[in-house]
């Protein structure tokens, strides 16, 4: 007899749902990639690399842009990466974790560290991306009106703040609007390339590869450093990816094939089509598709478009985030949710005003697109260079690939990735340094932490007291017990917190009831329900809890609470008194820690937010103890 997870939709409705998350995977998945034909082409004949539009140079281009966008993301994203999932989620931290539980492919410390510089990449391109996108949409008004060109800047700084300034009401209400919005700009790019190619059908020879190996063979060295270029036109590849618990393998799929590869071949082809015909339209070739009279429409859906590719990789940041604070990578941060209704929808306002002031930083420091698409580049591939090499480890170790079937397919895939990462590393001191460095502040912000953390568990365990015997002392003491329930927030699974033997050693009291909760993050995206609790009676009043999250959730201790109180704790959530232990650093005159590690530590643990908040603890039930350890 099936069960209710069991029973298969029919046909006509899993169709239906399928088509229905390709269209919101088309905003969410796609905005980035989507809005790439603003800037990429542009790059291509203004950039650091620039070559002159003649017939051969826009053919050579063309044919580079096709193969990298069927190659790159069609290929190894929406055809393999797609496969490498972790209960459905994609991205690095799942593969990361995903590894790791698999005893024979478990990373080593350097596996780890490529991981996690992967992971802060991410950092520096959620910062470029906005600001790329909303420049390059505005600019657009120079096409129309040149005297304009200086309200270009002060409009995208003003897009910026709104953007992020209404990050705290969350995006569900605009995000129905994702997909649609960009269906119609799908539709409206490919409609813009159609009119060229038809005035100009010798464009379509670009689709034979032979034209982009003439490029190279042309101009040499010249040729592999405007790789730095042509890269621009995949940014937003590993979205198809990181996002794919969100929508799916397949509707994924159908939205890239189906909508958005279609439509971003028949626009690069439009614009190599409108530079044969006319070269000088090289300085702005998107919007130079559009009939005079339809630019400002077109610069009003292209702001729209860049929102949405901006919202998408902001909510990307968010979520990486909440993974790594939960994988213990990184202090607690505030978490708001914005949703009562999906958990996914959440907002961190320290990460959004620290998103915010990078963005500002870099429209005021590049104020164009085509100087800032020198800075771009660098993170995407570093990005996908990784994630080929965790592809492999995932292919070898968790499906049992043959080394030399792993082995063929990865070394296609970095062929391509290490060329253009290549490519982009000539931009480093022209601005490829910010995501750089934005990179290797973040990935130190983690190792810190988690190396911090793990010498203060060390101090803590030096003074445990196992579980067990703490029981035979309450038995044996037998001291005073108040009415009520005191819920201890613990972070040992087998001894006592040592607020709780404080508590015990200084007011010589303990409640009625005792509860010792352990929330314990998995190495799984969401953990179920009737998993998620183990509840063990331990005599004298005292219970333990371990309650399991994954690393896509946010915990909540009353929430867990009401949950084991439904499967039979006898407590009473509403009245219960949570105790939480505050620690202060007292410096040690000798730390495993360098002093400079050692002070962002303190800083971190310092500025970290405070545990009542982070696990949703309402204040007035809230009582700290405070206890002292050396580091």
């Amino acid at each position: 007899m099936s069960t209710p997870q069991e029973v298969h939709p029919h046909p006509e409705h899993r169709a239906h749902s399928t088509r229905m998350l390709a269209l919101g995977a088309l905003g969410v998945v796609f905005g980035d990639i989507g809005t790439s034909p603003l800037y990429a082409m542009k790059a291509c004949f203004t950039g650091l690399h620039l070559v002159d539009p003649t017939p051969e140079n826009v053919l050579g281009i063309c044919s580079l842009i096709l193969w990298s966008l069927l190659l790159m993301v069609g290929l190894k994203y929406a055809v393999f990466m797609l496969r490498v999932d972790d209960q459905g989620e994609g991205g690095i931290f799942p593969m990361l974790a995903l590894l790791h539980r698999t005893p024979d492919a478990r990373p080593g410390g350097r596996m780890v560290l490529l991981a996690l510089f992967g992971a802060a990449l991410l950092y520096g391109d959620g910062a470029i991306t906005p600001v790329i996108s909303v420049l390059a949409a505005l600019e657009g008004l120079e096409v129309a009106a040149p005297q304009s060109k200086a309200l270009v800047l002060p409009l995208a700084c003003a897009v910026l703040v709104g953007l992020f300034a209404v990050q705290s009401r969350g995006s569900g209400s605009i995000g129905r609007l994702f997909g649609p919005v960009m269906l119609v700009w799908f539709a409206a790019i490919a409609a813009l390339g159609v009119p060229p190619i038809l005035a100009r059908p010798d464009i379509l020879a670009a689709a034979n590869p032979v034209w982009g190996a003439r490029f190279f063979m042309a101009h040499g060295l010249h040729g592999f450093l405007m790789l730095g270029a042509v890269v621009l036109c995949v940014t937003g590849a590993e979205a198809l990816h990181a996002d794919m618990g969100h929508f799916g393998k397949n509707p994924i799929r159908l939205a890239w094939f189906a909508v958005a590869l279609p439509a971003l071949v028949l626009n690069y082809f439009g614009q190599g089509a409108l530079l044969l015909a006319r070269p000088e339209a090289a300085e702005e070739p998107f919007h130079n598709l559009a009939p005079a009279a339809l630019t400002v429409p077109l610069v009003i859906l292209a702001t729209a478009a860049t929102i949405i590719a901006s919202q998408a990789i902001i909510s990307g940041v968010y979520s990486q985030t909440r993974q790594a604070i939960q994988l213990g990578f990184m202090p607690r941060l505030q978490v708001v949710h914005t949703s009562a209704r999906t958990q996914g929808q959440i907002h961190l306002p320290f990460v959004t005003w620290m998103m915010l002031a990078a963005c500002l930083f870099l429209a005021l420091e590049f104020r164009a697109s085509e100087n800032l698409a020198e800075a771009y580049g660098i993170a995407v591939t570093a990005t996908l260079t990784i994630a080929a090499v965790l592809f492999y480890r995932v292919a070898v170790g968790v499906w049992g690939w043959p080394e030399w079937r792993a082995g063929l397919l990865t070394t296609l895939f970095l062929v391509m990735d290490l060329a253009f990462l290549g490519s982009c590393l000539t931009k480093f001191l022209s601005g490829g340094w910010f995501p750089v460095a934005v990179a290797v502040a973040f990935m130190g912000v983690m190792i810190t932490w988690r190396d911090g953390w793990r010498t203060l568990a060390r101090r803590m365990l030096s003074h445990r007291l196992p579980i067990e015997r703490f029981v035979r002392r309450v038995e044996a003491d037998n001291p005073a017990r108040v009415p009520g329930t005191a819920v201890f927030l613990s972070t040992f699974r087998k001894e006592i917190p040592p607020m709780l033997l404080q508590h015990l050693n200084t007011n010589r009291m303990l409640h009625e009831k005792v509860v010792l909760l352990s929330i314990v993050t998995e190495d799984v995206p969401v953990v179920p329900d009737s998993q998620r609790l183990q509840v063990s009676d331990l005599g004298q009043g005292i219970h333990r809890v371990i309650a399991r999250t994954g690393f896509m959730e946010t915990p909540d201790a009353p929430a867990l609470l009401r949950l084991a109180a439904r499967q039979g704790l006898p407590v009473d959530v509403k009245a219960a008194k949570f105790y939480l232990g505050r620690i202060a650093l007292v410096p040690a005159r000798h730390s495993s820690m360098g002093p400079l590690r050692r002070a962002l530590f303190v800083f971190l643990h310092r500025n970290a937010t405070n545990p009542a908040t982070y696990y949703n603890i309402p204040p007035e039930h809230v009582l700290e103890l405070g206890v002292q350890l050396r580091f």
